[in-house]
């Protein structure tokens, strides 16, 4: 037993997560349930233009994501577990929320 602890120490003293908390973000921001935040927040979070269309007037109208880089957090928890018309519900953990929120915070400062 002794000998078992000894061979498995150097594993446990020289393992390391498999994925940072920033890299953990950002997969969460590009793909968090099969829809990635990025495709209309883009890759920064500034938001931009999702897409158009023609209203029956032939007035084009623009369907534009928000900046969301300058959410508090409590607002993005709020909207994330909140149904929208376009965006989709991800069912995100409080945590999970965090962590992309934390992961915007420092690519914006970047």
């Amino acid at each position: 037993m002794k000998i078992s602890i000894f061979l498995l120490l150097p594993i446990l003293v020289f393992a390391e997560d498999f994925m940072s908390y920033y890299e953990y973000g950002e997969m969460l921001y590009n793909n968090p349930r099969g829809v990635s935040c990025a495709i209309c927040h883009g890759k920064a979070g500034k938001g931009g233009k999702i897409s158009e269309y023609k209203d029956e007037d032939g007035k084009l109208i623009a369907i534009n994501a928000p900046d969301i880089t300058d959410m508090e957090l409590s607002d993005m928890i709020k909207s994330l577990n909140s149904r929208h018309k376009i965006m989709p519900k991800y069912y995100l953990t409080n945590q999970e929320i965090k962590t992309i929120y934390d992961y915007i915070q420092q690519t914006k400062n970047n």
